[in-house]
């Protein structure tokens, strides 16, 4: 096994801010490896909560009471806080939503509504999440748009080779996520963006893992839609961003209707209010989104540059001891580049599902199934993996116990 150098990521100090990191699993100090499923919240996040629920819980926007404005200035400027973090134009261009599914959906129903006919063609991948996926099938059920997809080759890389046959003049988006949740592949966005936009179609991009790992830049992406979940990035669940170029979301007509995102109501009519608010209707998730910004401002005081180095290394680290299993196969990409730290694994006669029951005795938290992700299990010949996915607060001797485990298992089963 190759020897990894370490960054100097002070991680004893990081996971003492993750109170869920601090306990004990059937007798065993617990290694969290679902992380891609949804991370653990720091300390600062859960503290942004209560706060906002002891001090300034309010509805926001309309009221002319102090709670209220504050309420509606926290939320505002996580609004702010993404639109940074995404290096997005403007702040009004970052909507509000429940998650990356909700954001897809979004964008289906409405641009896919309004723009679609029959004929028309959408671009996806092997790789895509089912929140990728099935919203792209339901929208071309109802408009008869087709939808196509970009295969993978062996070792789980989009084939590029097929992307320009695939993009033709009836192509009208394509959607492609940023990393694999599955697989930890990363995807080569802005090349995918620069042959759509040549071919005159959209990108939307699914960054539900992206945003939980690599640096998001919307602009340098080149992208026209990006969506990611807070609970990713150690936010809050039930929030999510979705970001759009404003003069698509201009353009986009409303996706649900009722308080917060009209400008007049009559009888028989309505018009709309500005962005992002017309596509906010309802009392938004204003804790969440407080909560959100709270994660993000807190990687950024630890430093996004660090945590980079270190799940690289990671990486690297986990590829290395997780050879030297028998009867092991960690699919997808075999280069640190390629690749996010996170590993679908295969062992030989035991099935995934019994992976993650030994593995949990021994107070590991792994995934094990099809990741969302079914057609790509199809592509890989599996009915289902075991998933182990890292992130910034993972250490190497939980790689080193993973590892250890696993060996266990398949001697249980030898």
């Amino acid at each position: 096994m190759a020897t990894v150098a370490r960054p100097s990521l002070d991680l004893d100090s990081l996971r003492r801010e993750f109170p869920a990191l601090q306990q004990d699993v059937n007798g065993r100090p617990l290694v969290y490896l679902d992380s891609a499923a949804t991370a653990q919240r720091p300390r600062a996040v859960l503290e942004a909560l209560r706060a906002f629920y002891e001090h300034d819980n309010a509805n926001v926007h309309r009221g002319l009471y102090e709670l209220a404005r504050r309420a509606t200035d926290a939320y505002e400027a996580a609004r702010v806080t993404v639109a940074r973090f995404l290096n997005a134009p403007s702040p009004a261009e970052v909507v509000w939503v429940r998650g990356t599914t909700e954001a897809i959906n979004l964008v289906a129903a409405s641009w896919g509504g309004a723009n679609l006919r029959a004929g028309d063609e959408i671009l996806v991948t092997v790789l895509e999440h089912h929140s990728n996926l099935v919203p792209w099938q339901l929208v071309a059920q109802r408009t008869g748009a087709v939808l196509r997809s970009v295969d993978i080759d062996d070792r789980g890389r989009l084939r590029l080779d097929q992307l320009d046959e695939l993009l033709t003049d009836r192509t009208r988006i394509v959607a492609v996520g940023h990393a694999s949740n599955a697989l930890g592949t990363i995807n080569p966005v802005r090349e995918i963006a620069d042959r759509a936009h040549a071919a005159g179609a959209l990108v939307l991009v699914d960054g539900a893992q992206g945003a939980a790992h690599l640096p998001v830049d919307v602009q340098a992406l080149g992208c026209d839609f990006y969506a990611f979940s807070g609970h990713k990035v150690g936010g809050p669940m039930g929030i999510g961003v979705l970001w759009g170029r404003r003069e698509l979301l201009d353009a986009m007509p409303p996706y649900q209707g009722g308080g917060e995102m009209i400008a007049r109501v009559e009888l028989q009519q309505s018009t709309w209010a500005e962005l992002p608010h017309k596509f906010e209707a309802g009392t938004p998730n204003v804790a969440g989104a407080v909560g959100l910004a709270a994660a993000l401002d807190f990687w950024d005081a630890v430093g996004r540059e660090a945590v980079q180095a270190h799940e690289d290394a990671l990486a690297r680290y986990a590829l290395d001891r997780l050879r030297d299993v028998p009867g092991l196969r960690v699919l997808g990409p075999d280069s640190t580049e390629a690749r996010t730290a996170v590993f679908s694994l295969a062992l030989d006669g035991v099935h995934p599902h019994d992976i993650a029951t030994i593995l949990d005795a021994d107070g590991i938290a792994i995934r094990a199934g099809h990741h969302c992700a079914q057609p790509l299990m199809r592509r890989l010949g599996v009915p289902a993996t075991a998933r182990a996915s890292c992130f910034a607060y993972t250490t190497f001797e939980e790689i080193d116990r993973l590892a250890i485990a696993l060996e266990a298992a398949g001697r249980i089963f030898a």
